[in-house]
């Protein structure tokens, strides 16, 4: 029997910014608290071997009323998690703390190889536990490792290969912990020298901390990062990108909806969204970040509109415009959406897109055109192309370029962005297959020994000591500047299986399969072709092995896959809200640009 106590207490405030709890104060009836500062510290108590209830301390403000509602309330919260069936879903149902039945999500019949079970066994030692509960894997569990920074800490970014394997295990009680404990600490205390971000960011990271009490006790809690510990005070722009993105996946791959349809879960993600969405100075629908804000949080001259931000932002916005509880105060936020989605997609199909017959364009660009019917908006001067550009594009491929800004391409080949282009159809069907051919044309390049280089090439020279600022730690070939990482193996199989190359993406796993267990699961490799293991790398590094172990398990069950990608949504194209066709100034880009768009 599970005893809930309830204690009153207005004299504590809690030190630093800790957070404590997994069930806010919406747990009780009262309103959700989503203000920057916590007053009321958060326990975790426990009064069975069993369950482990958290619950917040009440202040003077709370009614009997307020109380009187917990028994009408704690249904919405019960530990047992009824599944939507259907078809393509789960047959079953999944009692969290209970009756332990797995989903099936599409079980196999086939076995797990020796190397799949030693990577399932590390991946389950690097699970990291909050009151009893799984609420996360460590960034890297390496024995060596005597001075593990924050490779001890649970990222949000790094999770989500171990959220979708666990998922697409039938485990799914870790995700939704994880889900909840993020979301609780995105509105936790924020500050960078006084000054606090936007109230919608979700941390980098967060860690379990014992913390000792009076006498012999001690009590965990949860220290979030919101970049203000980070190594360069760098943004992390693509967390709350990330956490919607696997809400999505968690609702698909359990086929329990309940846990997005809750109101504290209905809120964050507004909150993520406004932020996402709030107008500024810029003139591109593509969003505005600082370097370093992404997988690459080091500086690489990646500040600006970087492909990589505006793939995984058009992916969440996709995921939003499904999850978003239709009602009166919705409306204008989907109608955002909506309007966002659009524009970003023609802005990015239109001028990152880069080709044969778009180079010779660009080679032949007129500079310096002061006209709204410019053809070279961007002003973009041709002596920018790279020489090693111009032999390197198959007759047959194309990709997105890096990052785009006036009088600025950066010609990178970045890889999670153009494969997150493929699996949210970012990209149009046609740049979708292009990429994957250039990706096998130029597959020494791109894979060599190991799968997948981070961006092609690397900068060098005068060119990295200009850019990086001299990093010793990104030196060409190495760590974001042209290594090679192998968690990058999962996106590139479900954007395979997506287009139909299922062939492409077994031959990536193969090739890791023989190396990873062999080199104890290193961070990343160097080399121009990926051949060493990185002068840095952590080894054992979970989401190099959450990466691959995903990536076997959708090569398994191909179909599995269709629940994590978005195939084109023509009505978007088809949403203009520019009103220069009714202005008569002059005719919508989109027309002119409609037979590039819509293939």
């Amino acid at each position: 029997m599970n005893t809930i106590a309830l204690i009153r207490n207005r004299a504590m405030k809690p030190a630093r910014r800790i957070l404590t709890s997994s069930i806010n104060s919406s747990f009780l009836g009262l309103k959700p608290r989503f203000n920057h500062h916590h007053t009321n510290p958060i326990h975790c108590i426990q009064r069975s071997p069993h369950k482990v209830f958290l619950l917040p301390f009440l202040n003077s403000s709370a009614t009997n009323r307020d109380v009187s509602t917990f028994a009408f309330k704690v249904q919405n919260f019960s530990t047992t998690v009824e599944t939507r069936v259907s078809d393509n879903n789960f047959e079953r149902i999944y009692i969290q703390g209970g009756i332990n039945l797995k989903p099936l999500v599409g079980e196999s019949v086939h076995k797990d190889t020796d190397v799949e079970k030693e990577a399932w066994k590390l991946l389950q030692g690097a699970v990291v536990t909050y009151c009893g509960n799984p609420v996360g894997t460590v960034a890297a569990n390496d024995p060596g490792d005597k001075l593990p920074l924050n490779y001890d800490q649970v990222f949000i970014r790094d999770f989500v290969p171990s959220a979708l394997a666990f998922l697409l295990r039938g485990e799914s009680e870790i995700v939704k912990n994880f889900l909840l404990h993020t979301l609780q600490l995105q509105s936790w205390e924020k500050t960078v020298d006084c000054y606090s971000p936007g109230q919608g960011l979700m941390p980098a990271s967060f860690k379990v901390r014992t913390v000792a009490l009076d006498g012999d006790n001690h009590e965990e809690v949860l220290d979030p990062d919101f970049g203000e510990s980070a190594i360069g005070r760098v943004a992390p722009v693509d967390s709350g990108l990330w956490w919607i993105i696997l809400l999505r996946a968690y609702g698909k791959l359990t086929g329990d909806y309940s846990l997005q349809e809750r109101v504290d879960v209905q809120t964050g993600l507004k909150m993520i969204l406004k932020l996402c969405l709030t107008d500024g100075f810029d003139m591109f629908p593509s969003l505005l970040v600082t370097d370093g804000s992404c997988m690459i949080d080091r500086r690489m001259g990646i500040h600006g509109h970087p492909l990589e931000i505006q793939a995984l932002f058009y992916s969440a916005l996709r995921c939003s415009r499904e999850m978003l509880a239709v009602s009166d105060g919705t409306n204008n936020l989907i109608r955002a959406i909506n309007n966002r989605l659009s524009a970003l997609s023609f802005h990015i199909r239109e001028y990152y897109w880069v080709d044969m017959k778009k180079m010779n364009e660009i080679y032949r660009y007129k500079t310096e055109e002061y006209s709204m019917d410019a053809i070279n908006k961007f002003n973009i001067y041709p002596e920018q192309i790279p020489l090693w550009l111009m032999d390197w594009i198959p007759e047959e491929g194309g990709y997105l370029i890096g990052n785009l800004q006036p009088a600025h391409m950066d010609f990178r080949f970045f890889t999670l962005g153009n494969l997150w282009s493929i699996v949210s159809s970012l990209g149009t069907p046609r740049q979708n297959q292009a990429i994957l051919n250039l990706m096998e044309a130029k597959w020494d390049d791109l894979v060599g020994h190991m799968p997948l280089k981070i961006c092609y090439p690397a900068l060098d020279n005068e060119e990295w000591r200009i850019i990086t600022g001299s990093d010793p730690k990104n030196t060409p070939w190495s760590y974001h500047n042209g290594g090679s990482w192998p968690t990058l193996l999962w996106q590139f199989t479900l954007a395979c299986i997506k287009m139909g190359r299922i062939e492409l993406a077994q031959k990536a796993v193969t090739l890791a399969e023989n190396r990873l267990p062999v080199d104890s699961w290193p961070e990343y490799y160097d080399t121009r072709n990926g051949k060493f293991i990185g002068k840095q790398a952590r080894m054992h590094q979970t989401w190099t092995i959450a990466g691959f172990l995903t990536s076997k398990m959708l090569l398994k069950n191909p179909e599995m896959a269709s629940m994590l990608f978005w195939e084109e949504d023509y009505e978007l194209l088809e949403i203009c809200v520019c009103g220069l066709g009714k202005s008569g100034r002059r005719k919508c880009s989109r027309i002119a640009a409609r037979s590039q768009i819509l293939v």
